[in-house]
């Protein structure tokens, strides 16, 4: 009898536990079914950061380094120093073309004064010669009134004769000196002008070279983290080269590569909830900051040409930027670029 009764009670236990385990399941298929329509996952999600490279716009040999790899530095710390010699010979040789040129200016300056006594004295001689002409010429008429008479020799008139034409070519000398004299200060402050023009190319020299001596001290653009450091006391690096890098240290973000048929319900400023790989179930909180201007396929060095050989469709995804909540700033300090992430954004929120 009580093995019967175990066998009926065998018989009803099992669709009791079967029944059970199907709403359950069907519980679970519901709850993940309207999860879905409310929410979109995915786990092709990484932190980024803004990371500034750090290039020398000079060539030199390194004197000094001033940092150590993965040191937190502050904008405007001074991390390498290059030898500045030949930028400082270059800067006293502006200085030296800078004096010359003022004073050439000086010296044209001068031979403008000078000629301006010139033209003093070229005008003064005009007056002279004039009045050496009215005399001579006075004298002539009396002479001549006198030869008339026969009061005086041929030889007396025509020795004043002779001195009246002498002073009338006098006077027209005296008469053509003064534009000479006139166009020589013309061109005397011509070439001062362009002597003077010197001096400004030679400032800008001169400014060229202090501006070549700051950049032999470099500093670190941004508050960060300096990394992937590649010189070395001594080295010589050329212009454009790359010295190190500096992860901003207020520039975290967070890159979710979503499948583009998971974009349609996602909105700027949507929430979104991070469950970084590297820190268990934290979860850091964010915003839907921006999307991508094309896919990430669109970016890679050999970018996809569907108008080409077979065409296999392939589904494609979309860079999401996300800003992330700065409240947990402890938590954050302790994120670094590249690590691994869960993103859930609640697209029933925006």
């Amino acid at each position: 009898m009580s093995e019967v009764k175990k066998s009926k009670g065998k018989k009803i236990i099992f669709p009791i536990i079967l029944g059970l385990v199907l709403v359950g399941a069907l519980a679970f298929t519901a709850k993940e079914y309207f999860y879905g329509q409310s929410h979109e996952e995915t786990d092709n999600a990484q932190i980024d950061a803004d990371i500034s490279p750090v290039v020398t716009r000079v060539s030199g040999y390194i004197k000094e380094i001033r940092f150590t790899d993965n040191q937190f530095v502050k904008a405007g710390d001074t991390l390498v120093i290059l030898d500045d010699r030949d930028f400082q010979i270059k800067l006293q040789q502006a200085e030296a073309a800078l004096a010359v040129a003022k004073q050439s200016v000086n010296v044209q300056q001068f031979a403008v004064n000078e000629a301006k006594t010139g033209i003093a004295t070229a005008q003064a001689n005009v007056e002279t010669a004039k009045v050496r002409v009215w005399k001579a010429g006075e004298d002539f008429k009396r002479y001549e009134a006198l030869y008339e008479d026969h009061a005086i020799t041929k030889a007396q008139y025509d020795a004043a004769k002779a001195e009246k034409d002498a002073a009338e070519a006098s006077l027209h000398a005296a008469e053509t000196q003064v534009p000479v004299v006139t166009e020589k200060i013309s061109t005397n402050r011509q070439q001062v002008n362009a002597t003077a023009s010197n001096i400004g190319l030679r400032q800008t020299d001169i400014d060229y070279a202090k501006l070549q001596i700051s950049y032999t001290v470099i500093t670190a653009p941004t508050d960060g983290i300096v990394s992937k450091k590649t010189i070395q006391p001594g080295q010589l690096v050329q212009a454009g080269q790359s010295l190190f890098s500096i992860v901003n240290d207020n520039g975290l973000f967070l890159t979710a590569n979503f499948k583009e048929t998971q974009i349609e319900n996602i909105r700027v400023g949507q929430p979104v909830h991070i469950h970084v790989d590297a820190f268990g179930d934290h979860t850091v909180n964010g915003t839907v900051e921006s999307f991508a201007g094309a896919t990430g396929a669109k970016f890679s060095l050999l970018p996809p040409d569907n108008a080409t050989g077979n065409f296999v469709k392939v589904v494609q995804r979309i860079p999401v930027r996300v800003k992330l909540d700065k409240s947990d700033s402890e938590f954050l300090n302790r994120l670094r670029p590249g690590m691994s992430a869960k993103v859930v954004i609640d697209t029933k929120k925006s």
